[in-house]
């Protein structure tokens, strides 16, 4: 889905352009790779997700802080990446490591990072101190301001219930980021297994209310929402169930932690073929028969439904994600907008 226009007058006309572009992207599948290892670095370069981030974070030992940074550093500067979109998880600001992954990374790479994640989110004060810091940080080395976009994650019951004023803290935010591991810890739910539903909890899904509220704060700010890991990376069943929930409520991805889990990941958040070849047909019917040529008719018969205006909404959801994602109709479904539609009941 492409999020809606969100600009605010504190940015530079470029800068809020830049920062439009970044939150419109794919952001299907979304590869976590930790900046103290090196080979998973380098493998990760080829690897056809629609995000990377090196964490500097949870994935990172506190004695190879230090070591990560360098390896991210060089990472960003001497060699590119098949995702379209690099980011790098910052350590959180309850932590020693925070400022200096900013001024470290930034200083020395901004010119290759687009968006920084900012873990363990809790206030709008953490996402604007963030803000500051990189701004600094840009002035000092160079580099345009405003033009690195920041990713909260939502990790913990504080930051859920100041979910709104984290999605608007700052112009420079691009999505809300579910962290499920620390929430369920923060709530003290009772499972040890990440992306599963915890064992007793049936039916339903333990889930719904939180993925339910970032999605609805991100939509309501025209902000990407993004689902987190699934820990079991061999279990690539279990992957897709867990990711096929998040899209079937309106999630723009998901973590990926392994080369496993990555086709799924992007067929998952794809449209199916007949849903893309329908929302284009529907499209094509509606602008028809919205038209002088077709009748200025607002209600319309395709194939066995009535559609109006909101479905045409409905469709261009479906249409803007298969086309983000690099599809085209197949001819299965009848788009001929005369012969789609036709005049709806009075």
């Amino acid at each position: 889905m492409t999020p809606a226009q969100h600009t605010d007058p504190a940015l530079s006309d470029s800068a809020a352009a830049t920062i439009a572009g970044l939150r419109a992207r794919p952001r299907r599948t979304v590869l976590a790779v930790p900046g103290s290892s090196v080979k998973m670095i380098d493998k990760a370069r080829g690897l056809p997700v629609d995000e990377v981030f090196l964490d500097l974070e949870d994935a990172v030992a506190g004695p190879a802080k230090e070591q990560a940074r360098e390896n991210v550093v060089d990472a960003l500067t001497t060699g590119r990446f098949a995702a379209p979109t690099v980011v790098v998880r910052v350590n959180a600001w309850d932590t020693e490591y925070t400022v200096r992954d900013v001024t470290e990374v930034v200083g020395r790479a901004g010119a290759h990072v687009d968006a920084l994640l900012l873990p363990k989110a809790r206030s709008a004060a953490e996402v604007r101190a963030l803000d500051l810091v990189l701004t600094q940080v840009e002035k000092s080395a160079g580099l345009p301001v405003g033009h690195i976009g920041i990713e909260p994650q939502i990790e913990d019951a504080l930051g859920l219930t100041h979910i709104d004023e984290i999605a608007t803290a700052s112009p420079r935010v691009l999505t809300l980021v579910f962290g499920p591991a620390d929430f369920m810890a923060s709530i003290g739910m009772r499972t040890l297994t990440v992306g599963e539903q915890p064992e007793g909890y049936a039916p339903g899904d333990a889930y719904h209310h939180v993925l339910l509220s970032i999605l609805v704060s991100a939509r309501a700010h025209g902000l990407q929402a993004i689902d987190g890991p699934f820990l079991k990376v061999r279990d690539v069943e279990g992957f897709t169930r867990a990711a096929a929930r998040t899209a079937a409520l309106g999630f723009d991805g998901k973590w990926v932690l392994h080369p496993a889990q990555v086709d799924a990941g992007n067929e998952v958040f794809s449209p199916r073929q007949d849903e893309f070849d329908k929302a284009e047909g529907i499209l094509a019917a509606y602008a028809h028969s919205t038209s002088a040529e077709g009748g200025a008719r607002g209600a319309l018969m395709f194939g066995d439904e009535m559609l109006d205006e909101a479905s045409r909404k409905m469709a261009l959801v479906v249409s803007a994600r298969g086309r983000a994602a690099g599809m085209t109709t197949s001819g299965a479904q009848e788009t001929d907008p005369s012969g789609s539609a036709t005049e709806g009941p009075n």
